[in-house]
């Protein structure tokens, strides 16, 4: 499987209306604070969208609904990946991602057969609080020996910059929040990363 070099993660289906439409491939809904029937609107509206648009939705976390609403990619984290039911992800045709910040996560994301494997923050990241520090891209290289073939996406502190380096050291794809979505001119930075992800594609 090969993922487009730009992945980009937003948390409404509002964002992926406004950027998706710009050449957006690769498009993850991560939400976190709404009710079901809030989250089965913004899945059901997403995946019209990125229909649409020919982009690739993955939704994060909430699988069941992922699998009801008929979409066929999910992302977990390994808190949620204890939870979730495999099997019946598996059953769906459902493809999976899987987030790892060290080993022991890599091995338990390994043997659970994903589809591909997110590695960070490879940098500083704003977005949340981590626990791991930055991995740095010489970990990027690593962990794309020990995943390979399965597809290998970084995240974390990431910038159009920085993607040389990214790429370079063996990943396939970068993911991006924040460099985006707290960009003063968001589509402009949209259209950036997709010209500068172009060479990769």
């Amino acid at each position: 499987m090969k993922l487009d070099p730009f992945y980009l993660i937003v948390d409404s289906a509002a964002w992926i209306e406004r950027l998706v439409p710009l050449g957006v491939r690769l498009v993850q809904l991560r939400i976190k604070t709404v009710d079901e029937a809030g989250l089965r609107a913004e899945i059901r509206q997403a995946k019209a969208l990125c229909a649409e648009h020919q982009c690739q939705l993955i939704v994060n976390d909430h699988w069941r609904l992922a699998i009801e609403e008929g979409c066929d990619f999910i992302h977990l984290g390994q808190e949620d990946l204890q939870t979730a039911n495999l099997l019946a992800i598996r059953a769906a045709g459902v493809r999976l991602g899987l987030s790892t910040h060290d080993h022991v996560e890599l091995e338990t994301a390994m043997f659970a057969e994903p589809n591909y494997v997110a590695l960070g923050p490879i940098y500083p990241t704003i977005l949340k609080k981590m626990t791991w520090a930055p991995q740095g891209v010489e970990r990027i290289d690593e962990w794309k020996r020990r995943v390979a073939p399965v597809p290998l996406v970084a995240i974390g502190g990431l910038n159009p910059d920085r993607l040389d380096g990214v790429f370079a050291a063996g990943a396939d794809s970068a993911a991006v929040v924040t460099d985006i979505t707290l960009n003063v001119d968001p589509e402009a930075r949209t259209r950036e990363w997709i010209e500068k992800t172009d060479q990769w594609r």
